[in-house]
């Protein structure tokens, strides 16, 4: 059995005003990396026997603060899902600029591929056959994977036999854990899913 931690990285100022982020490489915020802190503490004695990390800033950062003692593979196949024509726009923007476009991502995001972009489909391929080799490479041993929203969610579809119609349903906060268990010859078992218990006092945190 393979056990993978996927973690979603923390907080960056575009999250915190509601603007697509794929390809785009922001920082973490300072409640980013609360968020991290956070985690790290809660997984300091949980023992990983690898690290992998999306290539972007936001991510390789997250992998730093949590996992800082490990070596971090760092891998482009992890990147968020490239949004081309929707990269840095608001929520709002889009409904007033694409309303169509926009519309048919909410309700049919399999179907969809923004101009200069990638289709969920395309970000299903690449995560998939990543992650695919991470789970061969590891028999036995626990890695994990610090990465984006979008690549959590199509490996949860996957895992929990959804179809990518389904990708907008699965709720990703900033600095959540996803625990699933590879063993072969059996389907995935989701563990825990967008599990933030570990920021139960967010809210009472001034940053």
């Amino acid at each position: 059995m393979v056990r993978l931690l996927l973690i979603r990285h923390g907080e960056t100022d575009y999250n915190s005003h509601s603007r697509y982020c794929g390809f785009s490489d922001p920082p973490l915020n300072d409640k980013g990396v609360w968020q991290c802190q956070q985690l790290a503490a809660r997984l300091k004695d949980t023992k990983i026997d690898k690290v992998y990390s999306s290539d972007l800033m936001r991510a390789r950062q997250t992998a730093k603060i949590i996992f800082g003692g490990h070596p971090i593979e760092q891998t482009a196949d992890l990147r968020e899902m490239n949004f081309g024509l929707f990269e840095g726009l608001k929520y709002e923007q889009l409904i007033e600029k694409y309303p169509e476009l926009y519309r048919s991502w909410i309700d049919n995001p399999e179907n969809i591929k923004t101009p200069n972009g990638e289709g969920l489909r395309d970000l299903s391929i690449r995560v998939e056959a990543r992650l695919s080799v991470i789970v061969s490479q590891h028999e036995g041993k626990t890695a994990a994977v610090v990465t984006h929203g979008g690549p959590i969610r199509v490996v949860l579809c996957r895992a929990l036999k959804f179809d990518l119609k389904k990708f907008q349903q699965i709720e990703q906060r900033p600095g959540a854990l996803n625990i699933i268990d590879y063993a072969e010859g059996t389907p995935p078992n989701v563990i825990k899913m967008n599990d933030t218990s570990h920021l139960s006092a967010e809210e009472k945190v001034t940053l």
